[in-house]
């Protein structure tokens, strides 16, 4: 389990579950239905990436988000 705490984290999480998988970001990108441009941006921990795509590539990368209650 890792713990998200900013963009970048997220980022950093999909790149690099990307390269485990072996695919470029191009290949992904493809797969995904998104443009290289938005995976690069995502990969970058831009801020204002839209959530529902960032989703749809955490699964695809066969990824789950848990959301839980700071204790």
């Amino acid at each position: 389990m890792q713990y998200i705490f900013s963009m970048g984290d997220i980022g950093a999480a999909i790149r690099a579950r990307r390269r485990e998988l072996g695919y470029t970001q191009t290949e992904l990108a493809d797969r995904v239905g998104v443009g290289v441009t938005f995976l690069s941006q995502v990969e970058n921990g831009k801020e204002t990436a839209e959530a529902g795509k960032i989703l749809h590539v955490l699964q695809m990368l066969g990824m789950n988000v848990y959301l839980e209650k700071r204790r």
